[in-house]
């Protein structure tokens, strides 16, 4: 919202009523705009005013969401405001700026229309969040582990615990604003506050400041904080320690601590959700007759049937042996057959392999007679 809405009558300007359509608007800022165009008017520079404040006009109630918006400001303020700001206000009332600023918020405050900071007290202000990087193995990613993380930033001074006053003494109350923070300043209509100059708007007056932090409560230095990680915690997971960050201000909480975590990949399993995967080799003899093999998991081998006829690839659900959670149900380890070819045979292997394959077409072709 611009300042200037405050001060001028748009509806005047285009010579309509607050009740004119949108094509009676239209309407008025076309025959308008043809009279007063510089091109009509060559030389006159009030027409070419005249014009300016035309197209500014319409270009507000011209376009019905700034439209609505003026005319709530009108509404609020009154006749008297668009006039000037010399004067009581509607029924002779003094107008706090505070308490238009409250109304006007969805216009974004009466500092997008004065061109000036609200002037409130500066209140509790929360600490930013700070962020860290924590790497982790993939056995105490599924596991669970407490470990910790450095963080450099803003942190309360550790000398005088964030007060900003030398050990031994205190702050206390602003004489000049009393502890609010603002000052109050009557201008006519409005009723103006702003920052207290004394205090700098805390509304304290630090007269032995900490020799560490300069009174500022806060100093820039490495902090080591504990991180408990849960089980099962899977890469790219954000952890969130509440207040761990950076502190606030005048009596604010601090910020958070958000560490991204990063997961390294283990050499023989695999994730899959909660499901934890690894591939096991088996012989052509066994995947072919079955067989009972030895599968890893991460606490102990446990022994999985392989049926006769398992073709390469085939994958075997365990379950329960795969990532405990502390909460919500625990997955189960996938086992995925591998049939390993041999790439060097003994003279005696070959020869079986080839008998075996002269069996192996046999049944093909009969196979195929019997076939429809």
């Amino acid at each position: 919202m611009n300042r200037d809405w405050v001060e001028k009558d748009f509806y005047k300007t285009l010579g309509v009523t607050t009740e004119a359509s949108a094509d009676d608007i239209k309407r008025a800022y076309r025959k308008l705009a043809q009279e007063n165009h510089p091109d009509a008017n060559p030389g006159d520079t009030n027409a070419e005013e005249r014009f300016k404040q035309i197209s500014e006009a319409y270009a507000v109630l011209g376009n019905a969401e700034k439209r609505k918006e003026y005319d709530d400001l009108k509404r609020l303020v009154g006749s008297g405001g668009f006039a000037g700001f010399g004067g009581a206000g509607p029924g002779g009332q003094r107008v706090r700026v505070e308490d238009l600023d409250d109304l006007l918020s969805g216009f974004g405050g009466l500092g997008d229309i004065f061109g000036a900071g609200r002037g409130r007290k500066q209140g509790p202000k929360r600490g930013a969040d700070a962020t860290a990087e924590l790497h982790l193995a993939f056995t105490d990613a599924v596991s669970g582990v407490t470990t910790s993380v450095s963080v450099r930033g803003e942190a309360s001074c550790s000398r005088c615990g964030g007060a900003g006053a030398e050990p031994g003494t205190s702050a206390h109350t602003c004489p000049t604003c009393h502890g609010s923070g603002s000052v109050a300043q009557n201008q006519g209509f409005f009723s103006f506050t702003s920052p207290c100059t004394q205090c700098r708007g805390t509304g304290r007056i630090i007269e032995t400041p900490c020799t560490t932090c300069r009174g500022s409560g806060r100093t820039v230095r490495t902090r080591t904080i504990k991180v408990k990680i849960p089980a099962g915690v899977k890469d790219g997971s954000t952890i969130r320690l509440r207040g761990k960050g950076a502190p606030g201000a005048n009596g604010g909480p601090p910020g958070d601590l958000l560490v991204a975590v990063h997961v390294d990949s283990h050499a023989v399993f695999g994730r899959s959700g909660n499901d934890l995967t690894v591939s096991v080799p088996v012989t052509y003899s066994e995947a072919a007759l079955g067989t009972k093999i030895e599968v890893p998991t991460l606490d102990g081998a446990v022994t999985l049937k392989v049926p006769s006829g398992t073709p390469s690839g085939k994958t075997f659900r365990v379950r329960g042996r795969g990532i405990q959670l502390d909460r919500g149900k625990s997955g189960d380890l996938l086992v995925r057959v591998e049939v390993v070819v041999p790439k060097r045979l003994s003279r005696d292997e070959k020869k079986l392999l080839e008998q075996l394959a002269t069996y192996q077409d046999d049944d093909v072709r009969a196979h195929l007679k019997t076939a429809p």
